[in-house]
């Protein structure tokens, strides 16, 4: 699926100007690639921030300011405040539609575990999977059905199907899931009772008072 994103031209601005930008619901950007010049734009948060949300990694068709017109463009890098994690720059890609690109896409596992049915605990070690293929063979996701996965057993991504046409470039012997064994409970040794703490205590007393000279 293509999304839209509307794109106003500027110029290269002090810190001030940009700050003044963010604060119209502005965020500054770049786009670059094979058939257009690098160029300075400005595009609109929230509709940046929608379309994050909906999928980072679609394709986005980004109609570019001054004649520029549509580009299917996807996003290469995001800046963000690494405290308030607040949107400070995004640069776009502009790519070819007819020329493989590589991205990422999310996985999504379906089913239940067969292991948590004996106390299992599913542990997720990848949530998303790079690939390689045309841009309009982008999925939004990739299905891993976990209903088969016993306890202590695993899912590897060379173990997953993906669609036609679409290559795999993440590790083929990485850990995608796994199913954990419940951890036994180990046996506590009961603490003595009351009574025979005391005789202990006597009995060493004793012991102790016995030892020392007269």
């Amino acid at each position: 699926m293509v999304l839209s994103l509307k794109a106003e031209a500027r110029k290269e601005a002090t810190k001030s100007d940009i700050k003044q930008l963010r604060a119209k619901g502005r965020i500054p950007a770049v786009v670059y690639g094979k058939k257009v010049a690098a160029t300075v734009i400005t595009v609109d948060q929230k509709e940046l921030m929608a379309l994050l949300r909906h999928n980072p990694h679609a394709i986005i068709d980004l109609d570019l300011p001054d004649g520029g017109g549509k580009q299917p463009v996807m996003i290469n890098e995001i800046q963000r405040n690494p405290l308030s994690r607040v949107l400070l720059h995004v640069d776009f890609h502009q790519i070819n539609m007819d020329e493989p690109v590589k991205t990422v896409v999310a996985l999504e596992f379906i089913g239940e575990a067969e292991g948590t049915k004996e106390g299992g605990i599913v542990q997720i070690q990848m949530h998303e999977l790079e690939i390689r293929c045309l841009p309009s063979q982008i999925p939004g996701s990739i299905q891993v059905d976990i209903s088969n996965v016993g306890l202590g057993e695993n899912i590897l991504v060379n173990q997953i199907t993906v669609p036609a046409g679409i290559e795999v470039k993440s590790d083929s012997n990485d850990l995608i899931l796994t199913v954990l064994a419940p951890q036994k409970e180990t046996d506590v040794p009961q603490p003595a009772n009351n009574e025979e703490r005391v005789g202990e205590a006597e009995s060493s007393n004793e012991a102790a008072t016995a030892e020392q000279p007269v």
